[in-house]
């Protein structure tokens, strides 16, 4: 039975948010990947674009989220699904780190408005 301890997670820090890795083919996962994100008070995530849909929950704090164009604001316990294509910006606002659990299939990339295109290794 694969069990991935917190001590086995892979950290990973882009854009001023630090990403943990749980699941992820290097810890046995053959579809799927997850991870916990910390997104800093007063951090913006660069908008962009994913390949893959997204399953992004907010376990803790409250982020303003822009999905296509469009804001809202979410907290915890919010689940927002993002769909392939879609334009994605997190910003968080407060004044404390908001925590996140994140899943996806595994292969995911992410392209941001000027163009650059990201492999995350948290997500492959």
């Amino acid at each position: 039975m694969p069990v991935v301890r917190p001590s086995e997670a892979v950290t990973h820090e882009i854009h001023g948010a630090r990403f943990v890795s749980h699941a992820a083919p290097r810890t046995g996962s053959r579809e799927l990947c997850a991870w916990r994100g910390e997104i800093p008070a007063g951090t913006k995530a660069p908008t962009h674009t994913v390949s893959r849909e997204e399953i992004f929950h907010l376990l803790d704090g409250e982020l303003l989220v822009t999905l296509d164009g469009r804001t809202e604001r979410i907290l915890a316990g919010d689940t927002v699904i993002v769909t392939p294509g879609a334009a994605f910006g997190v910003e968080n606002p407060t004044g404390r780190t908001a925590v996140t659990w994140v899943t996806t299939t595994i292969g995911l990339e992410a392209e941001l408005a000027d163009g650059t295109r990201l492999s995350p290794p948290w997500a492959n």
